[in-house]
């Protein structure tokens, strides 16, 4: 799902993500109120989302939608890289943050990481994570196990649970239970702020 208020964008979007052979547009909005209706309707995979929209902006929606729809992933989608944009965002529950300046190529990336159920941010964006996550003084990620601390990693990486079951030899049950303490033990409750964790313990680096 598109939301965005300019038209050009959301005609444009539409069209050259209706090319790409297992994507669907289900729906395109202008606002933030009309963005968390259709999520509720439509149920899409990833909403593409602004954030500077009318009625509701996006980081009030995408904390809408990430409440209430965890099956559905938030990619911010935004000319914004100041981190006064970028930390309401990722704290909202976005699991991903692209410029508008980016490549489609570099969109179609973001996408798919994030449908998984992973993430994915701008070099810039991810580089502005890194840097706040280096000012903490103490990390909660010190007390991971050392299994809890690898399937961080591959959870920042972008695999999804039934990935990493395969990869480790576990069941999924397993997985999902180390995942549980993971996010109690870091008092995180929505992907993005693993991902931030894992890169502030340098399980994962960010684009360069």
């Amino acid at each position: 799902m598109v939301a965005d208020d300019h038209a050009i964008v959301r005609e444009g979007l539409r069209m050259l993500l209706g090319e790409q052979p297992g994507i669907e547009v289900v729906a395109e909005v202008a606002d933030g109120l009309a963005a968390v209706a259709a999520v509720r309707e439509h149920r899409p995979e990833v909403v593409l989302m602004d954030l500077g929209m009318p009625e509701l902006n996006g980081v009030d929606a995408t904390r809408a939608i990430c409440r209430d729809h965890p099956g559905t992933q938030v990619l911010v989608l935004s000319m914004h890289a100041g981190e006064e944009y970028v930390r309401p965002a990722i704290r909202a529950g976005a699991s991903g943050y692209l410029l508008k300046g980016a490549a489609f190529t570099e969109l179609l990336t973001a996408i798919a990481a994030v449908a998984r159920g992973g993430a994915y941010f701008s070099p810039a964006i991810a580089r502005l994570v890194l840097d706040d996550s280096r000012r903490r003084e103490t990390h909660p990620a010190d007390a991971l196990t050392s299994r809890e601390s690898e399937i961080l990693r591959m959870v920042a990486q972008g695999r999804s649970s039934n990935e990493i079951a395969k990869h480790l030899g576990l069941s999924m049950k397993t997985v999902e239970g180390h995942r549980g303490r993971i996010m109690a033990k870091l008092d995180v409750h929505h992907l993005a702020g693993l991902v931030r964790y894992a890169v502030w313990a340098g399980l994962v680096s960010p684009d360069p």
